[in-house]
């Protein structure tokens, strides 16, 4: 029989490995783009302004669900992250312990990181950020 948490281990944020791995590696990444071929100051700041919000969105959507509040839609939290929020969605999973059981949410979650950072590889690799072909 699986063992239930202790009130203590509650309370600490969960740590996933593939999820410290997505948002390790993104993060080298983006460096590397950014420093190689320079990133437009509108996508430095769409990421950090998504994440921020994300972050915020899962918290709240966290306190709805345990007080028995009208909940945050799913879709708004996978479009938050579709953008490029989905870093701050990782932190806030891990924080909060919000959203990381639900199997459906994590393999729609998944794809959507996989989306944003696809698109974000097209336009380092492919283009230049700011539309024009390389």
């Amino acid at each position: 029989m699986p063992r239930r948490p202790t009130p203590d281990s509650a309370a600490l944020p969960r740590v996933d490995g593939a999820s410290s791995f997505a948002l390790v590696a993104f993060g080298l990444a983006y460096a590397l783009v950014a420093l190689v071929r320079g990133t437009p100051w509108w996508l430095d700041l769409l990421y950090a302004v998504a994440s921020a919000l994300c972050l915020a969105v899962y918290g709240i959507d966290k306190f709805a669900a345990r007080g028995g509040h009208d909940r945050v839609p799913e879709a708004m939290l996978l479009s938050l992250g579709l953008i490029g929020g989905w870093p701050g969605a990782i932190v806030a999973q891990q924080v909060f312990r919000h959203k990381t059981v639900k199997r459906r949410f994590r393999v729609l979650f998944w794809l959507t990181v996989g989306v944003n950072v696809a698109a974000f590889a097209w336009g380092a690799i492919g283009f230049r950020l700011d539309g024009v072909r390389s």
